[in-house]
């Protein structure tokens, strides 16, 4: 079998880190055959730390390029639809960075229009595919932690002087931004969507929020409780609380470490990639590639563990959330729930 052959759209420090982990994997399986980013220099230079044979200035290339099976998309959150739709107009699959899209109308406009293709795509929660979730779905799936009653998750960084964070135009903020983990792993717990939400925010002078706080209540009466911050360091765990015990996720959105319901830590350490990653733990997005190529091999267009109803179902909370703090983004009226 021939390996999947990916290519990077974007040379930013999330690029970076997808490059770094996909080393670590097989290359009979997996190998990086090009890379598109703004700058063509930026592009030489990406292309030459990672071994990476061809590279572009801008991303129409990609999409030309026959080579290319699947593209990973790092863009800024508000060109995660341009540049995926371009992707699958051409023909190939998609793992795009989260937040998918800006709103729950922009991706369920891409997620219909990947299944009119046959194409592949998937939102790039890459939390979900770690040994830790996994482990936590099959404890609550065999009932070890009874009903689930509570998940209290905060994730919370400075990161105010992160552009794509702080400026609207970016399709900034900690819903988008910090929120979809938070979001994901109430949903991965309850293994439910919410019916109701709460919501107070902290907005800065562009009316980008830097901080929320939400309860999202869940059938049955369960709740989650979430905070995201860009002003403070937060706990940045993740408790799973049932009627027969709770377990903690650590660093919850890249978890190589739980507390079990019996108070054993369990580790599950990551390979070293060839070139260091940047960011905590990012050798984990090898899981959410190896799950890509799982599915396109199996000719599925979409993956059970982030599945199009997820991606929309989170969407749809993330657009819940900025409308009850008073945060809009453009596309809100173009692309309607």
């Amino acid at each position: 079998m021939a390996p999947l052959r990916w290519a990077i759209v974007s040379a930013g420090t999330i690029s970076h880190d997808f490059a770094c982990a996909v080393s670590t994997l097989p290359s009979e399986e997996h190998t990086v055959v090009a890379v598109g980013a703004r700058g063509l220099e930026n592009a030489r230079k990406f292309a030459e730390l990672h071994g990476i044979p061809r590279f572009y200035e801008g991303y129409e290339a990609i999409a030309k390029d026959p080579e290319v099976d699947v593209v990973y998309v790092g863009t800024v959150n508000n060109a995660h639809y341009e540049v995926s739709r371009m992707m699958l107009e051409a023909g190939k699959h998609v793992l795009c960075e989260k937040p998918l899209c800006v709103n729950r109308g922009q991706a369920r406009a891409l997620l219909d229009f990947a299944r009119e293709r046959g194409l592949f795509c998937m939102e790039a929660i890459w939390s979900r595919f770690f040994p830790s979730y996994i482990h936590l779905r099959d404890r609550i799936t065999r009932g070890d932690l009874g009903r689930i009653e509570r998940v209290e998750v905060q994730f919370g960084f400075p990161l105010t002087h992160v552009e794509r964070v702080r400026m609207k135009s970016l399709g900034g903020g900690t819903v988008l931004d910090l929120g979809v983990y938070t979001i994901q792993v109430s949903m991965w717990a309850f293994q439910a969507e919410p019916v109701r939400i709460e919501a107070a925010g902290q907005l800065n002078d562009e009316g980008v929020d830097v901080g929320i706080t939400a309860t999202l209540h869940f059938p049955g009466g369960g709740v989650a409780n979430i905070r995201t911050s860009a002003i403070d360091k937060l706990p940045n765990t993740a408790v799973i609380i049932g009627t027969k015990g709770s377990i903690t996720l650590h660093d919850f959105w890249c978890p190589t470490e739980l507390t079990d319901i019996d108070g054993t830590i369990r580790s599950y350490p990551l390979p070293t990639p060839k070139v260091e990653c940047i960011l905590l733990n990012s050798a984990g997005l090898r899981y959410e590639a190896e799950e890509t190529r799982r599915r396109i091999l199996a000719g599925e267009l979409e993956s059970p563990s982030v599945s199009h109803k997820d991606s929309l179902a989170i969407a749809g909370v993330q657009d819940a959330i900025r409308k009850q703090i008073g945060v809009e983004v453009p596309e809100d009226y173009i692309f309607k729930s």
